[in-house]
């Protein structure tokens, strides 16, 4: 873990959190009985991170350096997507005994986000078109692989 990669993460998170603050109050109108923002925030970006994870992998059509991928795949997307305010707003419906409406908004989210890292990653894939990707441990969130 270096200062840029940290820097990296940082930027990113700050560029995503104001991404998703925007784009919670633009669907602000349409988030009457479900939180539609935060249900559109997680579909999109499980996109992105499906779509740029894999076209930024070594062997992909658009590589990138670790600390663009940091950038993006932490930063950005983990300062967009909203996992915990799902999770809260979740919890909230349930406590409110609105049952239905909180069994809707998991399978919503879940169902739409992993569709939508799958289209993602699908979409790179053909943009990658004959060249093959391997998704190993060392690409996924957390950075380089630590070595004992």
């Amino acid at each position: 873990m270096s200062f840029t990669s940290c820097l990296a993460v940082a930027l990113g998170g700050a560029v995503g959190s104001l991404a998703r603050y925007m784009l919670s109050a633009a669907a602000q109108p349409i988030s009457g009985s479900l939180p539609w923002g935060t249900i559109l925030i997680n579909i999109l970006g499980s996109f992105i991170i499906g779509l740029f994870g894999t076209l930024t992998l070594t062997h992909g059509r658009y590589p990138v350096s670790e600390n663009v991928r940091l950038l993006v795949m932490v930063g950005v997307c983990g300062g967009f997507t909203t996992f915990s305010s799902f999770s809260l707003q979740t919890l909230d419906l349930l406590r409110s005994g609105a049952m239905g409406r909180a069994a809707i908004n998991i399978i919503a989210s879940v169902v739409l986000c992993v569709g939508a890292v799958a289209i993602g990653h699908f979409a790179a894939t053909w943009f990658n078109r004959d060249v093959r990707i391997v998704q190993l441990p060392i690409e996924e969130e957390t950075g380089p692989a630590q070595t004992s």
